[in-house]
């Protein structure tokens, strides 16, 4: 098969032929139909881990159709269409057993890969797809399960004023949810203006971007009715969980998504003066994953919007080199036989 192999941090994805793999018992063999590029494979392979990642295949925003069945697998036939989980756990411990897979002391994070023709799932941690979701919107499942995650981990109540901060996929998909899980108000706060198109696709009206405010608390309390009840961080920079907490009302609660890789700092004394309630959110589950696909099949059209071009497998290297350096797209999808 053909696979974008990642090399170095200077050398970047190369283009190679590998041998195609072959389900173990309980796995599907996937043909990767479409993939998504995810920007925590961008940093990773930027700052934060390249050294791991040199022979490495990548990619795990995945719609795959089922080309052959390992052993004991009854659930699925050749030719289904899946979003499978990027992880597979044991299947037996307590972790496996509450849809908490992510956190299997046996999880392996490196068999299911997207950046290549053909892969590896677990076919109990994969979903089917139904007909009226095409190939580009299934890839959006995984960024949108986690935001769904990211939602529910901030116990979001009926009513409640909430902020996002950052206007990438991910915190797009965290405010695509929380207006539709019934918050009163959505902001979503981003550094400049380039995203609100976007956000307004996605029935995100309320979007200020930084750079063109003199002072952004005012103005998300303005657009609010007053301070947020939670706010969803999904930057990722230094400064980011400081900055959620400015935001956030006392009481409140602060989920950060932006699944940051640097040394930040944080004055304990003010989120302990508002009684600030911080979390982190990783992931998603099984669970997260169908509900997803259940919206999506139900018409749900919006989310596409974050899709803003499309790529063959050869033309992967030069674009995810270009979005390392800060290209304009928000969401690139892959077509490995394209």
């Amino acid at each position: 098969m053909k696979a974008a192999v990642f090399r170095s941090a200077a050398g970047g994805l190369q283009i190679e032929a590998l041998p195609d793999p072959l389900p173990g018992p309980g796995e599907l063999l996937l043909e990767v139909r479409k993939v998504g590029i995810c920007g925590s494979e961008l940093h990773a392979a930027s700052f934060h881990a390249p050294e791991r990642l040199e022979g490495a295949l990548m990619g795990h925003e995945i719609c795959g159709r089922v080309a052959a069945l390992g052993e004991g697998v009854s659930d699925f036939a050749l030719g289904d269409r899946v979003v499978p989980l990027p992880f597979i756990g044991c299947g037996q411990c307590a972790m496996c057993l509450t849809d908490l897979s992510r956190h299997c002391p046996q999880v392996d994070y490196q068999t299911v890969r997207g950046y290549c023709q053909y892969t590896r799932a677990a076919a109990r941690g994969c979903v089917r797809v139904p007909e009226g979701i095409s190939d580009e919107a299934a890839t959006l499942v995984e960024p949108l399960a986690v935001g769904l995650q990211g939602v529910r981990r901030a116990a979001l109540q009926a009513g409640e004023r909430v902020l996002v901060t950052g206007a990438g996929p991910i915190g797009l998909a965290a405010a695509f949810w929380a207006q539709a899980l019934g918050a009163a108000e959505v902001v979503v706060l981003a550094r400049s203006d380039r995203r609100r198109r976007i956000a307004e696709q996605m029935g995100l009206p309320l979007f200020v971007a930084g750079n063109e405010v003199d002072d952004e608390i005012e103005m998300v309390q303005s657009l609010l009715g007053g301070a947020p009840d939670i706010v969803l961080e999904a930057v990722g920079l230094p400064g980011a969980l400081e900055q959620a907490v400015n935001h956030v009302r006392p009481l409140g609660r602060v989920v950060s998504l932006g699944f940051g890789n640097q040394v930040d700092t944080l004055r304990p004394d003010l989120a302990t003066w508002k009684d600030v309630s911080l979390a982190f959110s990783l992931c998603y589950g099984l669970r997260d994953f169908e509900h997803v696909v259940r919206v999506l099949a139900a018409g749900e059209t919006r989310p596409l919007a974050m899709i803003t071009s499309g790529i063959g497998l050869d033309q992967l290297p030069e674009a995810f080199a270009g979005l390392q350096a800060g290209g304009e797209d928000c969401k690139v999808i892959v077509s490995p036989w394209g």
